[in-house]
């Protein structure tokens, strides 16, 4: 499982940019085209943010899905999978939407004063 991995490296990518403030929130970008499974992000996250000014953080994942352009005709379509066929039968796609894999924003408590 990758997963884990990605999730290590979000955790640790989300820490270096909180400069030790406490995360509240973290919003991820995965695309439904980029081999990553959201679900398995969701259930390795609490154990690699145990420890981490993430630990507790709301995590939030957005699946935008995917979309190809034909480079033939130029039509645009959605893709369930990273090829496919256009309808004027060409395999020629450009992947446009769908590959995404992103911190999207987070959200950080700041101490009153």
């Amino acid at each position: 499982m990758h997963e884990l991995g990605i999730t290590e490296n979000i955790v640790a990518i989300a820490t270096s940019h909180a400069n030790g403030a406490k995360v509240r929130r973290i919003t991820l970008t995965i695309g439904q085209l980029s081999a990553v499974m959201p679900e398995a992000i969701r259930f390795c996250f609490d154990v690699c943010a145990q420890g981490s000014p993430l630990e507790g953080a709301v995590l939030d994942i957005l699946e935008p899905p995917g979309l190809a352009r034909c480079r033939d005709c130029g039509q645009q379509m959605a893709l369930d999978q990273p090829f496919g066929l256009c309808g004027c039968g060409s395999p020629r796609l450009e992947i446009l939407q769908g590959q995404e894999l992103m911190i999207q924003t987070l959200e950080l408590e700041t101490p009153c004063v």
